[in-house]
């Protein structure tokens, strides 16, 4: 009986620890699946949610409106920004030009030289440079004329013209302007290098740190010399340029007015012809003296001899034939 109530307990105690074993499973199964959803959710869901919209109200319809009303004025501004930094660049760009103006005027024969010192006159009470003046007065064998030539500045360019257009008819008047920008930028820049340059090798010779021989302080005071020798020749060139450039280069050029009509009556060929008549006649007999002055050593040289010699010898010859 005992033994066979020990075979009867064993079989219902192992079932029972097998039911609780997969009793535990189970629960450990359901847990794990619990945990895994938990971490499928927190990680769909977003780190970081955005802040709610703030409401539509009188606050907020304000600020959207304000942001909305500077974005084109922000847009304007910088605009107007980079235009102003192009017109900048632009303005800092000046320009350097050397302007000339070539006039040719005509004056009665009788007021050509009063013309003439009325406007060298009014050169020297303007800012004016006068380069040269040349005044030719009429004579019976040619007519007269006059030159001015002279550096003005463009504030008294009128002043000038409007004087010279009360004196005097303008027949011809060209401007034309050449663009020396480039060499005076060119210029101004060898300038400085070279000044920089000079003045290296000036704290060169007035260093005492540093030893140097005899050889090297003279290299060093041939270079300075030929340095500053360079730079007086740019800043020359520099003059020529700023005289080119800030004033205007005028030439004036003055000639007698020839009319072609006088006493109220049409241009007349015979009648011109009248009144060169003499002088044509003066110059037919003065070409006649010429050709007899250059003719008269040949006619005494060559001429006369020659006809002696032919008569000579037609006599020899009829002679001998008597």
């Amino acid at each position: 009986m005992i033994r066979r109530t020990l075979s009867l307990s064993t079989p219902r105690a192992a079932v029972r620890h097998r039911a609780g074993a997969v009793l535990l499973a189970l629960a450990a199964a359901l847990s794990l699946a619990g945990c895994d959803r938990q971490r499928s959710a927190e990680s769909a869901a977003p780190v970081s949610a955005p802040m709610p919209a703030p409401p539509m109200g009188y606050g907020g319809g304000m600020a959207m409106k304000e942001q909305r009303a500077r974005a084109p004025q922000a847009e304007i501004a910088a605009s107007q920004s980079d235009e102003a930094r192009q017109g900048s660049g632009e303005t800092a760009l000046q320009r350097f030009l050397a302007v000339r103006q070539d006039l040719n005027v005509e004056v009665p024969a009788e007021q050509l030289a009063d013309a003439w010192g009325k406007v060298r006159d009014l050169c020297g009470t303007l800012k004016c440079e006068l380069l040269s003046s040349s005044l030719l007065r009429e004579t019976p064998q040619q007519p007269g004329n006059a030159l001015l030539e002279m550096r003005v500045e463009p504030a008294d360019v009128d002043k000038l013209l409007g004087a010279l257009a009360g004196v005097a008819n303008v027949v011809s008047h060209t401007t034309t302007s050449e663009d020396k920008t480039s060499e005076v930028i060119d210029v101004e820049a060898r300038i400085k290098n070279r000044t920089e340059f000079r003045d290296s090798l000036r704290v060169m010779l007035r260093d005492t740190v540093t030893k140097r021989t005899m050889a090297d302080l003279l290299a060093i005071q041939r270079t300075l010399s030929d340095t500053q020798a360079e730079l007086d020749a740019i800043a020359t060139q520099r003059k020529v340029l700023a005289q080119q450039t800030s004033k205007q280069h005028i030439q004036i050029q003055f000639t007698p007015k020839r009319a072609l009509v006088q006493g109220g009556d049409g241009y007349s060929p015979m009648a011109h012809a009248l009144r060169n008549a003499g002088d044509v006649l003066a110059e037919s007999v003065g070409a006649l003296i010429t050709f007899v002055a250059a003719a008269l050593p040949w006619l005494l040289l060559v001429v006369l001899p020659v006809g002696w010699l032919v008569r000579v010898l037609w006599r020899r010859r009829r002679t001998g034939k008597a």
